[in-house]
């Protein structure tokens, strides 16, 4: 630990309690405690010094998880008790864990559980540019016209934003698989629905180097150490500077169907927002 001690946040997301965002709530909320007193925003965590979190003492995980989940239909990315459905009463797991960024409840896939705040941050941060790939199942036939308007760049009027040109490609008469570098609210679904889709089935495939795989719905498996060698290699230069959603609250602001909304999201919102002006429905492809 620095001489100067750890941000408070910082000390409970590499402890494996919950993401940074989600400890800036708790400490908001008063639940967070440094040798017996109430911590503040900012507080440091100096060696020796106790903390504890909702009146249970916090130590620093010694064993490094992460798990690769198929999270069914119908499963929260939270670990609220307060959802009967939440991912961590679903899996059951011995140790503490939390989920790395989210899958809408009616969404599936690819879902990353782990301890390690540090990883967290640098796999959701927008900014970092870690790929997600999705298969998604549509109400209509694919068009070369609607695969085209997907790729280029869609506005996304309740965001106030347009999103990243991604790749998309056709794999079957109503599906296609999309890669996306960003997330941003139920971000495919709203895609979608600007040309006139329904999205059916959506399940996620592939984050970074990580790939659902034959996993089956409702398992998962601890990450390779070949992934992991892979994977900390595609995160050498990756920022873990504040991120926008990894846990609690169903990931409060930028939830969606695969990460948190990062800050240049929120910044690029305002740099983008005069260029809503003018988008119609008539826009949307028929």
């Amino acid at each position: 630990m620095e001489q100067e001690g750890i941000r408070i946040n910082k000390f409970l997301s590499e402890a494996g309690v919950c993401s940074r965002r989600e400890a800036d709530r708790r400490l908001e909320l008063g639940e967070i405690t440094i040798d017996g007193k109430i911590a503040r925003m900012g507080d440091r965590v100096l060696p020796g010094q106790q903390v504890a979190c909702r009146g249970q003492a916090v130590t620093a995980e010694e064993e490094e998880i992460l798990l690769l989940v198929n999270k069914p239909v119908g499963i929260v990315c939270t670990t609220e008790k307060r959802e009967k459905d939440n991912i961590v009463d679903f899996l059951k797991y011995p140790r503490r864990i939390y989920p790395v960024g989210r899958l809408d409840k009616d969404s599936g896939g690819l879902l990353l559980m782990t301890n390690q705040g540090d990883l967290v941050n640098k796999i959701m941060r927008a900014g970092n540019m870690h790929e997600k790939e999705y298969l998604v199942t549509v109400n209509r036939p694919v068009t070369e016209r609607f695969l085209l308007g997907m790729a280029g760049g869609v506005p996304l009027r309740e965001l106030q934003t347009i999103t990243r040109k991604c790749r998309v490609e056709q794999v079957g008469k109503r599906m296609f698989r999309i890669v996306l570098t960003q997330g941003l609210n139920r971000q495919i679904r709203r895609m979608c629905e600007f040309f006139g889709y329904r999205v059916e089935k959506l399940v996620r495939v592939r984050i970074m180097n990580l790939t659902l795989g034959d996993l089956k719905p409702g398992t998962y498996r601890s990450i390779t150490p070949e992934e992991y060698e892979e994977l900390k290699m595609l995160l050498q230069d990756s920022s873990s500077e504040t991120v926008y959603a990894a846990d609690g609250q169903q990931c409060g602001p930028g939830k969606d169907e695969g990460q948190g909304r990062g800050q240049e999201e929120q910044h690029g919102t305002k740099r983008r927002a005069g260029k809503m002006e003018g988008i119609k429905g008539a826009d949307r492809i028929p």
